[in-house]
């Protein structure tokens, strides 16, 4: 019996296997947490925590699909702050190049959306985090970048370009 986790996976791996994407991702801190999205189907077997972002459609500005990302899975607009760094997200079959960016929610409160892209929706939860509970996730279950810092100050001092070491 398959159980949305595995039929959430499925779905991932007939859009986006052996491509690769580039993505956007928004850090946003209130009350010193993280907005966090709860992913069926990315990793398989498990659930996995990320912040909002999403991948660029042709013609579509980096700041535009930000935008789009956060209002489509956080039903909240944003303004966008400095670029942070850029991640490579490597677990094969699955490949993006991930722009971070710091921002702000300028209007509405975060709650659960939906990723037009999915027939079945692969978004669980949003949640505020705050670091400490980020870093007690089991590490396929939290976003890499996380993995790279031990506190928020740390997070927004990541420069640069971050690859998993070979």
């Amino acid at each position: 019996m398959s159980t949305i986790t595995d039929v959430a996976h499925e779905q991932v791996l007939n859009l986006y296997a052996q491509k690769l994407r580039l993505r956007v991702c928004g850090i946003c801190v209130q009350d010193q947490k993280i907005l966090m999205i709860n992913h069926a189907g990315v990793v398989q077997g498990a659930d996995f925590w990320c912040p909002p972002g999403g991948g660029l459609q042709y013609g579509e500005s980096v700041n535009e699909a930000l935008k789009r990302e956060f209002l489509e899975e956080t039903q909240t607009e944003i303004s966008i702050g400095e670029m942070l760094f850029v991640n490579e997200f490597l677990e094969p079959p699955l490949h993006a190049i991930e722009l971070f960016f710091k921002v702000e929610i300028t209007e509405g409160k975060a709650k659960k959306g939906f990723d037009p892209e999915m027939k079945d929706q692969i978004i669980q939860e949003i949640k505020w985090m705050s670091f400490d509970e980020i870093k007690q996730l089991p590490a396929p279950q939290a976003h890499r970048v996380f993995s790279l810092c031990n506190s928020l100050d740390e997070l927004f001092s990541i420069k640069g370009f971050c690859a998993k070491k070979s």
